[in-house]
């Protein structure tokens, strides 16, 4: 099992409504705190760069803290599929900004792909709970619901959603050592073939350089504890394109006043996304009135692990900026 570093605290946190999140954590109970959102198919251990350097004095002497959310690692998994809905979890998140962060708000809420889904719907409902957000790769369900009505090149993109929402999708993608999951991280085709062949039948890509083995080992360790939770999220939300089967984001209708965002927000978008392409980021500021956007050239998806120091950077500019 990975070892987990000597300056991260670790504990399950029980909240009101009865769900269980297990978190990590670094930094000084008491001090202002960044919250940190992960994504699929992650976990919370993949901010630990992240917990680890915002958490000195010289770069903010934040608390910080990043929780696994529900239906991942030891965190509370429900059955249900309708206990993923957003509604329950920006409960969660709310809940554990309350016992961290009691009345003060945070000082930004940091979240990647369904994390950001969590972090997009939590400052619309709760912006009193934030002082900023910074969403890295995860659409805006403003410009998600335009694309995936309107744009075929999102559309497929999009494809392997409908894989995922499979009632087999689960022992598909942990079967062969996770063969599937891995082919997400290596940069592989993410479309509905990728997923449902074999790697060893279309070609593996070259490992990037930061999968080293510990961090499939810390991959491995996440997944153990079961997919379903994780795939949840994808059956839960309609925002997936249309199918002859399902109708999908083509029957969906958001009201302007569920798509604002009253907070300064930073957008961080790897311009190599396979997934979601930059067209996502048009449109945003139509939106958020405060925004930063910031492309980042020459990174996938996974650019908190491709370019982690890149991506502190900018969340410092951001924290430092002079209205924060």
């Amino acid at each position: 099992m990975p070892a987990t570093p000597p300056d991260i605290q670790t504990w399950q946190q029980d909240l009101p409504h009865g769900i269980t999140l297990s978190c990590r954590a670094c930094g000084e109970p008491g001090r202002p705190v960044l919250l940190f959102l992960h994504g699929f198919p992650e976990g919370a251990w993949v901010w630990d760069p992240f917990l680890q350097h915002f958490s000195k004095p010289e770069n903010g002497g934040y608390r910080c803290i990043a929780p696994n959310l529900r239906g991942y690692e030891r965190s509370s998994a429900p059955q249900d599929v309708k206990a993923y809905r957003a509604k329950h979890l920006v409960q969660d998140i709310v809940a554990l900004i309350g016992v961290e962060s009691g009345l003060a708000p945070l000082a930004a809420l940091v979240a990647h792909d369904w994390g950001g889904a969590v972090a997009w719907s939590l400052a619309n409902q709760h912006p009193e709970r934030l002082r900023q957000l910074v969403i890295i790769n995860s659409p805006h369900p403003g410009t998600f619901l335009h694309a995936l009505q309107n744009d075929p090149a999102q559309q497929a993109a999009s494809a392997y959603m409908n894989f995922l929402v499979q009632p087999d999708a689960a022992a598909q993608l942990a079967a062969h050592d996770f063969e599937r999951l891995f082919c997400f991280l290596t940069g592989g085709d993410p479309s509905l073939q990728s997923l449902t062949t074999p790697a060893s039948a279309h070609g593996s890509p070259q490992a990037p350089h930061w999968l080293t083995p510990a961090v499939k080992a810390q991959y491995r360790q996440v997944w153990q504890h079961g997919l379903q939770g994780g795939l949840n999220y994808y059956r839960a939300s309609p925002l997936r394109p249309a199918t002859d089967q399902d109708p999908g984001a083509s029957a969906v209708q958001i009201p302007p006043e569920a798509l604002r965002i009253p907070v300064p927000t930073l957008v961080l978008w790897a311009q190599k996304d396979v997934a979601l392409l930059p067209c996502l980021t048009e449109g945003l500021d139509h939106h958020i009135p405060d925004l930063t956007l910031v492309p980042m050239a020459q990174a996938t998806h996974w650019v908190v692990h491709e370019q982690a120091d890149r991506v502190m950077a900018e969340i410092a500019a951001f924290l430092q900026a002079p209205d924060a």
